[in-house]
């Protein structure tokens, strides 16, 4: 099982993929969690640091909304595997 089908189980977990190719080697791969303002903090801490650790996550950004609604902005550097046969 994945994270995402770990997560997805949850109402209140909403996580979207992107990648991002801006320049030349600095290829990132970007995970977007929203929590909902019902979630304690425990629980969306624990859902970060749980990403973080075994997706090999680093946390970007977070940002609280009006209403209470938060985002964490979570990425990790895409390894190109060149061929060599």
């Amino acid at each position: 099982m994945t994270m995402a089908e770990h997560f997805s189980g949850s109402a209140s977990a909403v996580a979207a993929h992107y990648t991002d190719d801006s320049g030349p080697g600095s290829a990132w791969e970007y995970l977007v969690i929203r929590c909902e303002p019902r979630e304690s903090l425990a629980e969306v801490r624990r859902r970060v640091v749980e990403h973080a650790e075994q997706g090999r996550w680093e946390l970007r950004r977070s940002r609280i909304y009006s209403g209470g609604f938060r985002k964490y902005w979570l990425r990790r550097r895409i390894m190109k595997v060149r061929r060599t046969l």
